[in-house]
């Protein structure tokens, strides 16, 4: 029996897509929405999820809403230029999603079995598997990370290759060997710099970042959430600097800044 909450989801739900279809017609609608193509749009997709990560982040039910929101009118919008192209629409979206979930939850949709988080996480990724196999690779695992991390920013990448290893075998055997293991990495980078070798630089720099994420990894911690705490620590250092000096940053000498920074350290209590 349908209820009154789900009549007016299916109403509202059909109102947004209406308006979307709106912004895109061809005679009457928005010469920006007009403009746009799944291409164009790809930097808003990953700026709205990252200000819905930001919302969670910051504990903001308010902003979250809201930027879901906007998360949502990316997908409704990709939907309605392929709608226009006849590749697919919503509804398709939907269903795929739908029968992914039910396909890939047997505990829950077939045999109602109880069953543990690493079990869950294993049977996903057998029925993942499963659904895209890659038939004669010598080189099974590598092919699906190659796949998986292509759209993944690189710190994110590192993380996933990283775990495949490890579930894989292909692991440190303490977290000892992981900082001997920064230690070289920081001496070879120094003697990259040296040298003034960019190529170098860049190769030796992002065999130091894979490493910190190694040991992020081994003691659960999240680079992502620790590096955004950082910025937002260093972001409210900085205002206090400016809301405190007389005149324009640049024009400062680096004593009185530094002064304002051991300040801005005492006062934030960070």
């Amino acid at each position: 029996m349908t209820n009154t909450n789900q009549i007016n989801t299916k109403d509202k739900m059909n109102k947004l897509l209406e308006v979307v279809s709106d912004l895109r017609d061809p005679i009457n609608g928005c010469p920006w929405d007009l403009k746009q193509t799944h291409l164009s749009l790809v930097p808003y997709v990953l700026e709205e999820a990252y200000e819905v990560a930001h919302a969670i982040r910051e504990d903001n039910p308010d902003e979250l809403k809201e930027e879901l929101g906007d998360l949502l009118l990316q997908v409704i919008l990709h939907a309605q230029i392929a709608k226009e192209k006849n590749l697919f629409d919503i509804t398709d979206i939907i269903d795929m999603i739908t029968e992914k979930l039910i396909r890939r939850h047997p505990h829950v949709f077939q045999n109602k079995a109880k069953v543990s988080v690493k079990e869950v996480e294993d049977s996903w990724e057998t029925i993942k598997n499963n659904e895209k196999p890659l038939n004669n690779s010598k080189a099974p695992i590598s092919d699906r990370l190659k796949l998986k991390i292509r759209p993944q920013p690189s710190t994110k990448a590192a993380l996933i290759i990283s775990k495949k290893a490890s579930k894989n075998g292909f692991e440190w055997e303490n977290i000892d060997q992981i900082w001997d293991k920064l230690h070289e990495e920081l001496e070879e980078l120094k003697d990259a710099l040296k040298k003034e070798n960019t190529a170098e630089a860049e190769a030796e720099i992002g065999d130091v970042l894979f490493t910190l994420i190694n040991i992020a990894r081994w003691n659960k911690i999240s680079i992502e959430d620790g590096l955004a705490k950082t910025n937002k620590k260093f972001l409210e250092r900085l205002t206090y600097i400016e809301e405190n000096i007389d005149g324009e940053l640049h024009s400062q000498s680096k004593k009185k800044l530094e002064k304002y920074w051991k300040l801005a350290k005492i006062n934030l209590k960070h």
